[in-house]
């Protein structure tokens, strides 16, 4: 090739170059000049309309209030506490009727004018039993500041709306722009006031964060990611009782409307709406029946002892009464009494006024679980008293498993014994001298003297010191000083005044021994009885059988569940029982041979020493069904003031049950049937 060819090949190759270098920048211009223009037409011609599109995409969830389930007695047929659906008027802010740096909103007139409307209509069908409601308190409610809710939130304006309000709300909706009617549910409780500290109450969520539950359910909520398990303010919680033990599963889950919100946080419509789910239903162990039957002993034999003497004179302060009562192979409660109670429907709007907190305040609290004193002034018994000689058959165990002496053992009662170096004098009731007594007959006679120098002072004498650690032991494995495990929340775990290292360890257990060194509740008491009963099995207290959906069907069954056992020599057992045969005049004619034991524990109240009457029985003696325990502070002997609710208790199990598993109320409609014909 010559230098001629070569030179025209590398021009034209310049010029090819050349060429594809201006095609490129030409093609690289018009599509930066097209994405120039793009982005310019969306920023001024699209921009608004897409910022506001965007807006209108931010979607909040606005909770509907789930509806409670029902707590039925044993029967799963009679309410003890149910909701009922109540109408409710909400009012959704659609303009922003708030201040505005500092100054009234131009809407405010509006929204004044739209709480005049509403006062007029309120007043129009007003009732008497009807809240009246101002002008003033109806923009409170309207939260035109969003103060206590969101923007979005709907606003309570009044709750439980007669028929006459909501059919003209209904008809003039048009004219109230943003009003809602709701349908909601309130809280009844049955009005016999069955076992009312034990079904608890309601409060609303906002006034219930003194609960650590509800603290950190108030936590959770900043975080909580399912719209169905999120806690409203106004929402109804359990307080106390069951209505507090199972709040998870009477409470279901909370409904919600999807709502599209603007950038003011303001609502621009429904996007969808998920509605709540029930919650599930208990059928307690309660049976309405003896339930009512326990608690109106419980007032009789109060009004009885402030009118009849007892061992000469009449006991004006025995103002309240306990009794537990549980079955011996199961552990359920089929009444639970702690009087008096009052009527829980005054709980019905998640408050009450002073007035009727006044009226309650000494009432409302649990009784059977918990320790207080029945007024300010602490001059009377409060709810647990040392048990006295109902102590007496667990001392005896102790004596037996400690090898203090057998079942064949005879001691001489003198009716009084010594100890310590100053030799404190301590004798039975009355002074009563019994002479020679078995382990059986001591706890037939309650020699005080038996227990004081057969087991306090064994005690001491094996043990030293050491010996208050080994009482402890047997008293916690006999529930005392310990949870029972019952299904309710804030149970009060007795006093130990055995622990109180102010006396001698040998007082102590002196006095421990016939039942003067611990306090413990009713529910305690009964679980321990329920052990003497089963011979060694601490039954699970159980207030709670079966949790049922909203269609009935059993979502879980509750066993019978043993929390511990004791393991005693059968002959040991048998001599307990053998000797909790004290007569007890109440229980003439009992149709069944039965198991108890009288107490009278004296202490100090006021300044003043004070008798209180406790009772402990199981029937029948032999395969017993049912074990009761029942406490009158400041009541006296215990045979002549406890004694007789017990016996109302077990005729009233053996009505409906049957203490022989055959209920006496069928074969009295067999009889009235027969009797007709």
């Amino acid at each position: 090739m010559n230098n001629h060819s070569k030179e025209k090949d590398e021009l034209t190759d310049k010029r090819r170059f050349s060429y594809r270098m201006n095609v490129f920048f030409f093609a690289s211009f018009v599509i930066f000049s097209v994405i120039i223009v793009r982005l310019a037409f969306l920023q001024f011609v699209e921009g608004p309309e897409l910022s506001q599109e965007e807006a209108s995409n931010i979607t909040k969830d606005v909770p509907l209030a789930p509806v409670r389930g029902t707590i039925y007695d044993s029967t799963g047929e009679v309410k003890l506490a149910y909701s009922k659906p109540i109408q409710s008027l909400y009012l959704t802010l659609y303009k922003n009727y708030g201040d505005v740096n500092g100054q009234p909103s131009p809407n405010f007139p509006e929204a004044q004018d739209i709480a005049t409307r509403l006062h007029d209509v309120f007043e129009q069908y007003k009732t008497k039993e009807s809240e009246s409601l101002t002008v003033e308190q109806i923009i409170e409610a309207m939260d035109l500041n969003s103060r206590k809710a969101n923007g979005f939130m709907p606003r309570l304006i009044k709750s439980d709306l007669s028929e006459e309000e909501v059919a003209y709300f209904l008809q003039h909706k048009d004219e109230f722009t943003g009003i809602q009617i709701v349908e909601e549910s309130v809280r009844y409780y049955d009005p016999d006031t069955v076992a009312v500290q034990t079904i608890g109450y309601l409060k609303k969520f906002k006034s219930s964060k003194t609960l650590d539950k509800y603290q950190e359910i108030d936590e959770a909520n900043k975080t909580q990611t399912d719209p169905g398990l999120v806690y409203t303010e106004n929402e109804f919680v359990g307080f106390d009782g069951l209505e507090l033990q199972y709040q998870d599963i009477l409470r279901g889950k909370s409904g919600y409307n999807s709502v599209d919100v603007d950038l003011r946080n303001l609502p621009e419509g429904v996007a969808g709406s998920t509605p709540p789910e029930k919650g599930y239903d208990l059928i307690t162990s309660i049976n309405k029946n003896v339930q009512v039957k326990t608690e109106q002993a419980i007032l009789d034999q109060l009004s009885w002892l402030h009118t009849h003497p007892v061992s000469g004179r009449l006991h004006p302060n025995a103002k309240t009464g306990f009794a537990v009562a549980m079955e011996v192979d199961t552990g359920k409660i089929v009444s639970i009494a702690s009087m008096p109670d009052y009527d829980t429907n005054i709980w019905r709007t998640g408050s009450i006024t002073n007035e009727q907190y006044d009226d309650i305040k000494y009432v409302y609290q649990n009784g059977t679980i918990r320790s207080f004193p029945p007024d300010d002034s602490k001059k009377r018994a409060e709810s647990v008293v040392l048990l006295g000689s109902t102590i007496k058959p667990l001392s005896v165990l102790i004596g037996l498993k400690e090898g203090f002496f057998t079942t064949n053992t005879v001691y001489p009662d003198r009716g009084s014994t010594t100890f310590g170096g100053d030799n404190r004098r301590v004798q039975n009731s009355s002074g009563h001298v019994y002479g020679p007594l078995t382990p059986h007959d001591a706890i037939r006679h309650s020699s005080n003297v038996f227990m004081i120098d057969e087991i306090g002072k064994k005690l001491y004498t094996q043990y030293g010191a050491g010996g208050i650690d080994i009482w402890d032991k047997y008293m916690k494995q006999f529930g005392l000083g310990v949870s029972t495990g019952i299904d309710l929340p804030n149970e009060w775990l007795g006093y130990r005044e055995y622990t109180n290292e102010q006396e001698s360890s040998l007082t102590r257990l002196v006095y421990a021994s016939f039942g003067q060194q611990g306090k413990y509740t009713a529910m305690q008491l009964a679980q321990y009885t329920t052990m003497l009963a089963n011979k060694g099995k601490r039954m699970e207290p159980q207030l709670v059988s079966e949790i049922r959906d909203s269609e009935g069907n059993v979502v879980e069954k509750m066993k019978p569940k043993v929390l511990s056992t004791v393991d005693f020599n059968d002959a040991y057992w048998n001599e307990v029982q053998r000797g909790m045969a004290t007569e007890v005049t109440a229980f003439s004619g009992f149709p069944y041979d039965f198991a108890r034991k009288t107490g009278t524990s004296t202490q100090v109240v006021g300044g003043k020493l004070v008798d209180n009457g406790v009772f402990i029985a199981y029937a029948p003696r032999e395969n017993p069904k049912l074990a009761v325990a029942v406490v009158i502070p400041e009541g006296g002997f215990g045979s002549n003031s406890a004694a007789p609710v017990a016996r109302a208790i077990f005729d009233a199990y053996d009505e409906e049950f049957g203490l022989d598993g055959v209920p006496k109320k069928d074969k009295t409609e067999e009889t009235d049937e027969t009797a007709a014909q």
